[in-house]
């Protein structure tokens, strides 16, 4: 028998005779991606199989026999609901006795909300709608390492999104089981899985969690890698550590008191030229937020950040009058305007003049040439470098 045929024989006799989840585990999933997958998600199981098994599609336990993730999406399916209506619950509900004009003898101690009803089934609606637990899976990597079965391979069932859906939902219901339905750990989970503060925060320039995001999308085409820690601020000042710390000098201070409140430990790393960030917070959540913003700042502080210049590989004379248009069309400012004066030198030859304007900018530019089409674009150019710098 030759080698090969040896080495199939016996990769036939590892899977009759396995289990089928210790043959998933050898097969499809090493170490090395539980490892991202758990860093991803927050959470470190204590039976690693049931972390496979939601990953596992019907068509591939119909082909290969084993369970799938069916009934793990059913459980996680409700565990998202509970925990979503308790985060509004948390963000948006209060007893009246919270409040600072509260009269225990003549007041009730109801509950109340900032938003009707209506107003809350609407947002959590956007919350589980399946388009942005899709979204949720692309931006932590989980797709690939679906294990699918001969048919949806062929479908590429691993792009759609109902598919991507229902991978959300079994990771939790298999975080569920394998925690024993511990409500905090459930609650990390889904925080750290959906990042409700994307839809839940008013002010989109301080989501930095989303503005990381989007700066390694566009950027480096990969996806902020998460590791966290449990342990209190006082307990790191000894480990070595080469990235960049969020700090307090200040003892006594508000943030020096926060920061050794922390219960949790988030590492950030968004680049290989780029140092690995730290960050603290008394949640998961609130550590990924916070090493979140310091990375932001760090990226602003160093000139890292995307902005207008990074819209355009060449800006040139000749793409001028294009290149103003886009970026006016990805909303940096107007659509700009021109005005034409034609005149004639001595000789009689005509001399245009183009004048260029932006709503927005503090100068217009003109120029001139013996062809209107020539002083546009002389026009439009100096415009283009102007805003370049200045926006």
């Amino acid at each position: 028998m030759s080698d090969i045929g040896h080495q199939y024989t016996l990769m036939l006799c590892w899977a009759i005779f396995m289990p089928s989840s210790k043959f998933w585990e050898a097969f499809f999933m090493d170490a090395k991606d539980i490892s991202f997958i758990q860093d991803q998600i927050g959470y470190n199981f204590k039976n690693t199989d049931l972390l496979q098994q939601a990953f596992v599609r019907r068509s591939y336990s119909h082909e290969n026999g084993g369970e799938n993730n069916e009934v793990l999406e059913f459980i996680g399916d409700k565990v998202l609901d509970f925990i979503v209506v308790k985060l509004l619950s948390d963000k948006f509900g209060y007893t009246k006795g919270e409040l600072d004009d509260f009269d225990s003898e003549n007041d009730w101690d109801e509950y109340a909300c900032d938003y009707c009803e209506n107003k809350l089934t609407e947002i959590k609606k956007q919350l589980v709608q399946k388009q942005n637990l899709a979204t949720c899976i692309d931006e932590l990597g989980l797709a690939e390492y679906l294990i699918m079965g001969k048919s949806d391979q062929k479908q590429h069932a691993d792009e759609q999104p109902s598919v991507k859906e229902d991978l959300f939902e079994a990771i939790l219901g298999a975080v569920a089981i394998d925690s024993g339905w511990n409500l905090e750990k459930l609650q990390d989970t889904v925080e750290l899985m959906l990042k409700p503060e994307t839809t839940l925060e008013e002010d989109d320039e301080d989501n930095y969690v989303a503005l990381i995001q989007e700066w390694c999308s566009k950027e480096t085409g990969n996806i902020p890698l998460y590791h966290f820690e449990e342990g209190s601020y006082q307990a790191t000042w000894y480990m070595p550590f080469d990235g960049i710390s969020q700090n307090c000098n200040v003892l006594g201070s508000p943030e020096y008191n926060k920061l050794m409140a922390s219960t949790h430990r988030c590492l950030l790393k968004i680049a290989d030229d780029i140092p690995i960030f730290r960050g603290f917070g008394k949640s998961k959540s609130e550590a990924r937020k916070n090493v979140c913003r310091l990375a932001y700042e760090w990226l602003d502080k160093n000139d890292r950040l995307h902005t207008i210049r990074n819209e355009l590989e060449n800006p040139n004379r000749n793409e001028a009058i294009g290149q103003l248009e886009i970026l006016a069309r990805r909303g940096y400012f107007t659509l700009p305007t021109y005005e034409f004066e034609q005149e004639h030198d001595e000789n009689g030859n005509p001399v245009w003049t183009a004048k260029c304007c932006v709503e927005e900018a503090e100068y217009y530019f003109d120029a001139t040439s013996s062809s209107k089409k020539e002083a546009k674009k002389d026009a439009a150019f100096e415009m283009l470098k102007y805003v370049l710098e200045e926006f």
